[in-house]
């Protein structure tokens, strides 16, 4: 069977960078909370948007190992991996990847409703649990709810993306009005609440002849800043670093990565990873 007739994502440069990043950090993660003793910690990998394990790179045309498989593949082993996906047929070749490992476990299923019933009760604070989780969404498929558990936990870690691309498309038109009811609920959905629309849109100091001040659109740094705020204002959490633009071939931002800890120490190794990858232009 060819790439073709697979269920794997083509991806761009950008969507490479960010699974080195994930790799990178994944492999300090495992070894630093591996190596713990007093008291000794069970850690474990979440994937809430696995995808099928594999991506097809549109640089090259040949297979790129997902987050999923990098993970797999991390020494120290994570203790136990949790893949979640709501394509059957991705979730169909993860299982054969998996190729029955008694430590992975795989969720054909909506991630918002997978994580809050069954995934992130499992690791929780108290039972000297910590998760390393990846909310990698395609586009405004994450629920807030999601975020704040996961802050309010302060056992789990996050790398998220913040879909701009999406969000620009769908929500932030210039003309507000023309926007469906089901877009702006989409983003409310993702967001927590319609505070958004205060950071979006501002008052232009020129008055259109007769009619209301005309609206400016925030710029995607604006939006990218406000939901670093959101996220530790909002969800709670101690440490979120700026995020990393990933942008596509035509220099356009599509999303930032963000990453969402308790630990000091953690933001600290991210920024060290960022700025190693942030600068890396495509060739």
């Amino acid at each position: 069977m060819t790439s073709r007739e697979m269920p794997f994502d083509q991806i761009g440069y950008w969507s490479e960078v960010k699974i080195d990043i994930i790799k990178e950090y994944a492999a300090a993660y495992s070894k630093i909370l591996g190596a713990q003793k007093s008291p000794s910690l069970y850690h474990v990998y979440i994937d809430a948007f696995a995808g099928a394990g594999l991506h097809v790179s549109k640089t090259s045309g040949g297979f790129v190992p997902g987050s999923p498989l990098n993970a797999l593949l991390v020494q120290p082993p994570f203790r136990e991996y949790h893949f979640i996906d709501l394509d059957k047929q991705k979730v169909a070749t993860l299982e054969a990847l998996a190729k029955e490992r008694q430590d992975v476990r795989i969720y054909h299923g909506d991630c918002n409703r997978v994580l809050l019933d069954s995934v992130l009760p499992q690791v929780k604070w108290e039972a000297y649990r910590r998760a390393l989780c990846i909310l990698d969404p395609y586009g405004l498929h994450l629920d807030w709810k999601v975020i704040t558990e996961v802050g309010r936990m302060r056992s789990v870690e996050i790398f998220l993306n913040f879909p701009v691309a999406d969000i620009n498309r769908n929500v932030l038109w210039r003309d507000r009005r023309g926007v469906s009811p089901e877009q702006t609920r989409r983003m409310n959905r993702f967001w927590g609440d319609d505070s958004w629309k205060q950071v979006a849109y501002t008052s232009s100091l020129q008055t259109e002849l007769w009619g209301p001040p005309a609206e400016e659109k925030a710029s995607n740094e604006a939006m990218a800043e406000a939901f670093r705020k959101r996220l530790k204002e909002g969800a709670g959490f101690s440490n979120v670093p700026k995020p990393i633009a990933m942008r596509n071939t035509q220099n356009a931002v599509v999303y930032y990565l963000y990453f969402a800890s308790h630990k000091p120490v953690a933001e600290d190794i991210v920024q060290d990873v960022f700025a190693k990858y942030c600068d890396r232009g495509a060739t």
